[in-house]
């Protein structure tokens, strides 16, 4: 999306110094209203934020970084089916202590287990000695929690919540920048805290065995400890005594991983927004009093206006502040209200809170030894509203940023989305969440969000995170293990093009194989000379067409039409199937002027026959609808010329009878002279190329050149794939009209391609690894995957939000995590057909160069079919392999235009040239 840039924030309502003026209640209203803050100015910061969001995504460098947006390693969320005990040792949550807990899921919704834990208070020694230290006293935390669990031999998994300062480097990987929180153990930072903790449990020698799989931050335990819901939570935000948020992110817009697909948690640091500078219009006095007073002055300035560390110190400063002025407590301080962090968050939500009443407020003020008159509580209140309705208004901006993000991301009108909330803020503050609420309503409202909060974040969220992790992993062994058949190594690819040269010496012998090797009668490719207009019939479906083809020096030009074929025609009587075609034919020469000539005609008839001329064909068997009478074991183009008969004003010449495998060849061929192989790889697949006549036993004759049809998509019949066929193939090939034959060309075209990939996702679904292991019915639908969705799927442009869609469409409910596995299922199954495919062409293009002797062949393919045209890696792959497999063989590949039309003509017109050249 288009960054945002940066806005100017502009002063709010009162000046930013504090005049005193007589009347008490101006002083109260100019003071409070220093904490307003209006819709244009909660929008700029939206806007700063967000830009600076895409800034850091973009790993732009700034002086002074308004947000880190640092990756978590977290790239999937919650699905319900995580199960399992898990460890977490949760170090700097709490302060000066360290606490272990052992999490169990159940894998079933709403029937979850309270967690168990225990809390070890850390000696000061030990937070300010060698770190060492520290990590050794954790890990005998953690040995004498487990004596209480019958543990035995199982392998722990442990997720490690650091709530410190990081460089996150990995899911189980994290550098400490600095301590903090009163910690300054040496030799730490700059180390990583997860290799520090797994010394220290080595060290320990227990007998327990602990896995630390993951680092995780508070922040996102929030997030992750939401847990499933229908509404997808990718969004974390904390208000404790400091404030963070994380979301889910499109990996390809995180700069720093180089991922263009998934999801990853990216965890904003957004605390330290307006460190630069962008905040200072809208910072009251106090906040510029309370920030110089900081252990950090000039840092984490947004976190001081909204963290709950900091919101009871305004509330001092503000009181106080009055109480200087004569407005509170009759102008009276104490030394308790004078001192720094007298005022915690528990006191200003509860004397903000009207159910506590005016009881309340007085006791909290008397505590702090003031005495307060009738009307103080209620100006207190007002403050304490003034300070607390900020900070959930510059909380909600920001989070509005966020959700802005998210929608313009993944490019949708409506965001439905949910957040997981935790924090004490949240927790004790009675009014925080409404007015976030009400605020991100006003600012992003073409979002529907919902808020959660979420169940002690900091241990079953990073517990979750772990069970996330350890599902993932083991989803990811059972894809691997999965997919690995399909994965073909050089070697089984090398086995794959000797067999396929061993089949085709055979057929060529007129041996049993399982490629035919039909030669076809065409004995040359086009060399450019050819002249002439000549006419083509193509034939291969209820719809035909008739072609003029006009060869001259400028090229071809082709004029063509359609025509239907009743049904009652296709499946009558033969005789009257070819009086159609001719009638046809008689409508097209009459609209093209050609009535008086006789033209020479290429006829391409894409039906199963056997070829014993160039102009002989015998029809072996009807398919695709057709089943006209006393045709099958006719010469096709005796068949054709008796209507011509029939028809005395027709004048035609029937020179071939075409392949459209070879009319790809030929198409290109004419454009390219070394064109002497094609291949079309479509709903179905078959390769041809020019062999030496000499080895052609069916054929009399030494010299010279004939095109073999090899019906390659038979390969592999006699069972020499069956070592590369996998259950799956098994699986199409047994609900296929015709098992057991094909086999080749069921693995690779693109009539099968798409009902392989079903079937993986079925067995994947079977073991848990889909959609939740949920059986969704449309997924047992045959041919529900066409080849085109195995295309666009695969497309490199789609980002996964589209791959997600497309799958949708299909009526599969899934999610980021599923759309990412049939994306790789749909890329192992087309590398795998494009890489049998490449074997095939390496088989035959070195077939040609040793036929002739060669060190090296220069040689061009011509190519036709929609998977090979359509699918966006299948001809690099295709490429590739050839390369690889024939490196003395320099093979180019030219997409046909029409093979079997210009192709049938141009096969006529070189017969007609090689005829002029015959001698009489």
């Amino acid at each position: 999306m288009d960054s945002t840039r940066p806005v100017e924030l502009q002063p709010g309502e009162g000046a930013p110094g504090l005049p005193c003026p007589p009347d008490s209640s101006e002083l109260v209203r100019e003071c409070l209203n220093q904490f307003k803050l209006t819709e244009p100015q909660l929008r700029q910061i939206q806007a700063r934020i967000l830009g600076s969001m895409e800034l850091a995504l973009r790993g732009e460098a700034s002086p002074v970084p308004a947000v880190r947006m640092l990756p978590a390693y977290v790239g999937s969320i919650p699905h319900g089916t995580e199960q399992g005990d898990f460890l977490v040792l949760e170090l700097g949550a709490t302060g000066a202590s360290l606490r272990v807990l052992w999490v169990t899921l159940t894998g079933t919704e709403g029937h979850q287990m309270e967690p168990r834990s225990r809390e070890f208070l850390i000696p000061q020694e030990l937070m300010l000695g060698p770190g060492q230290q520290l990590f050794d006293f954790a890990a005998r935390c953690l040995s004498e929690f487990l004596d209480e669990f019958p543990v035995g031999n199982r392998r722990l998994q442990l997720g490690f919540n650091f709530s410190f300062p990081c460089h996150q480097m990995g899911l189980d990987k994290s550098i400490l920048i600095s301590w903090t929180k009163g910690f300054r153990c040496s030799g730490v930072e700059g180390q990583d805290v997860v290799q520090l903790l797994r010394e220290a449990i080595k060290r320990q020698g227990q007998a327990y065995s602990i896995d630390v799989v993951a680092v995780v931050n508070d922040t996102v335990g929030t997030m992750m400890g939401c847990g499933p819901r229908s509404v997808p939570c990718e969004v974390g935000l904390v208000v404790d005594t400091g404030t963070n948020a994380c979301y889910m992110e499109e990996a390809r817009h995180v700069a720093v991983l180089d991922e263009d697909r998934g999801r990853v948690c990216v965890s904003i640091e957004w605390g330290s927004f307006g460190d630069d500078g962008a905040l200072g219009p809208v910072l009251t006095t106090f906040d510029r009093i309370l920030d110089q007073e900081s252990l950090n002055p000039g840092a984490q300035r947004f976190e001081k206006m909204i963290g709950g560390l900091y919101l009871g110190e305004l509330v001092r400063q503000v009181l106080a502040y009055l109480a200087q002025q004569g407005v509170l407590f009759g102008g009276c301080t104490s030394p308790a209200l004078l001192r720094q962090g007298s005022i915690l968050l528990e006191h200003v939500a509860e004397m903000e809170d009207p159910s506590a009443g005016t009881a309340c407020v007085h006791a909290i003020l008397q505590g702090l030894g003031l005495s307060p008159g009738a009307v103080d509580a209620e100006l207190v209140r007002r403050v304490c509203a003034a300070v607390c309705t900020r900070a959930a208004r510059l909380c909600a901006a920001a989070l509005a940023a966020v959700l802005t993000r998210l929608q313009h991301g993944r490019e949708q009108q409506t965001l439905r989305i949910a957040v997981a909330t935790g924090g004490r803020v949240f927790e004790r503050h009675p009014r925080f969440l409404s007015i976030l609420r009400e605020t991100v309503n006003l600012l992003a409202p073409e979002c529907d969000v919902s808020f959660t909060p979420s169940v002690d974040g900091g241990g079953q969220g990073v517990a979750m995170v772990t069970a996330v992790a350890a599902r993932v992993a083991a989803h990811r062994r059972m894809l691997e293990e999965t997919l690995a058949p399909f994965r073909l190594n050089r070697e089984q690819l090398v086995q794959v093009q000797a067999q396929m040269r061993e089949a085709m010496a055979q057929g060529l012998r007129g041996e049993a194989s399982s490629l035919r090797m039909l030669p076809t009668y065409v004995r040359a490719t086009p060399d450019g000379s050819e002249r002439g207009d000549f006419l083509a019939l193509d034939l291969g479906g209820t719809n035909f067409r008739v072609l003029l083809v006009r060869v001259s020096t400028g090229g071809v030009q082709i004029a063509s039409e359609i025509y239907s074929i009743p049904e009652c025609v296709a499946q009558g009587p033969g005789e009257q199937l070819f009086d159609h075609i001719v009638d046809c034919i008689l409508d097209f020469q009459r609209k093209q002027g050609l009535i008086e000539q006789s033209l020479p005609l290429g006829f391409t008839f894409s039906f199963p026959c056997k070829q014993i001329g160039l102009d002989q064909g015998i029809l072996l068997n009807w398919t695709k609808g057709f089943n006209a009478s006393d045709c099958e074991g006719q010469d096709v183009v005796g068949l054709l010329r008796q209507a011509i008969g029939r028809k005395q004003a027709v004048k035609l010449n029937v020179v071939a009878i075409v392949n459209d495998t070879v009319g790809t060849m030929m198409s290109c061929g004419y454009e390219d002279p070394r064109c002497e192989v094609g291949l079309i790889v479509g709903t179905g697949t078959n390769a041809c190329y020019m062999e030496e006549l000499r080895n052609v036993a069916g054929v009399a004759g030494d010299a010279g050149l004939m095109c073999i049809n090899m019906e390659w998509g038979a390969f592999g019949d006699d069972g020499s794939l069956g070592a590369l066929t996998t259950c799956f193939d098994k699986l199409v090939d047994q609900a296929s009209i015709n098992p057991g034959k094909q086999r080749f060309e069921k693995m690779i075209s693109g009539m099968y391609l798409g009902e392989i990939v079903r079937h993986i996702l079925l067995h994947l679904t079977s073991l848990g690894v889909l959609f939740r292991g949920q059986k969704i019915q449309r997924l047992q639908t045959r041919d529900i995957f066409k080849t085109k969705f195995l295309s666009e799927i695969e497309s490199d442009s789609l980002a996964l939000r589209q791959v997600r869609a497309i799958l949708e469409d299909l009526g599969l409910p899934l999610t980021s995590d599923d759309a990412l596995m049939v994306l790789e299922v749909c890329q192992a199954v087309s590398q795998r057909a494009a890489q049998l495919c490449g074997a095939g062409v390496a088989a035959v293009v070195e077939k040609i160069r040793e036929n002739r002797g060669l060190n090296e062949l220069t040689v061009s393919v011509g190519v036709d079919g929609t998977l090979y045209k359509l699918h966006p890696h299948f001809s690099g792959l295709v490429a590739a392999t050839v390369r690889e497999l024939a490196p003395r063989c320099a093979v180019t590949f030219l997409q046909s235009e029409d093979g079997s039309g210009k192709g049938a003509a141009l096969v006529t017109a070189v017969a007609c040239r090689l005829a002029q050249l015959a001698p009489v």
